[in-house]
């Protein structure tokens, strides 16, 4: 019985002092902020392909049309973007588009919704979108280059 008690305390006081070291966590909103990212300019990342539907910016969209959703980053780092409602966000009330270049082939897309997974500079293409530059069993495009207008 001892034993046991003894490691049990052993270990609570080993964890409460690595604990006591450790920095201070933010205590409100006020000490986190955001970053801004600046989008202009040409970028280079990867173009993949999903399927559409509704997207961040609360529009519903389908697979048909040219179509786009840049990186999370990038969409929560949008100049003038505070957080909150996705549907607020000037990417968003103030419809974007962006040249994507690929192999020689350059389309426009619509900038519609947020894509978790991407990169930075990733773009995930609407199918339509992505058959306008490469077949869609190329599965992503690496190296495609890309603005916004």
């Amino acid at each position: 019985m001892f034993n046991k008690f003894a490691v049990a305390a052993t270990a609570v006081l080993g964890m409460s002092s690595m604990f006591m070291g450790a920095a201070a966590l933010p205590t409100n909103a006020t000490e986190i902020t955001a970053r801004s990212i600046n989008p202009a300019g040409t970028h280079t990342g990867q173009d993949l392909t999903v399927d559409i539907g509704l997207g961040a910016c609360g529009w519903w969209n389908s697979n048909t049309e040219w179509v786009a959703a840049i990186s999370h980053e990038l969409f929560d780092g949008w100049p003038g973007y505070a957080g909150g409602n996705p549907n607020n966000n000037p990417v968003c009330t103030t419809p974007h588009t962006a040249d994507i270049t690929y192999n020689g082939k350059t389309i426009r897309v619509g900038i519609v919704d947020r894509c978790e997974g991407c990169a930075l500079w990733d773009v995930d293409l609407s199918p339509s979108a992505f058959q306008a530059l490469a077949p869609l069993s190329a599965g992503r495009l690496y190296g495609a280059t890309w603005h916004f207008n």
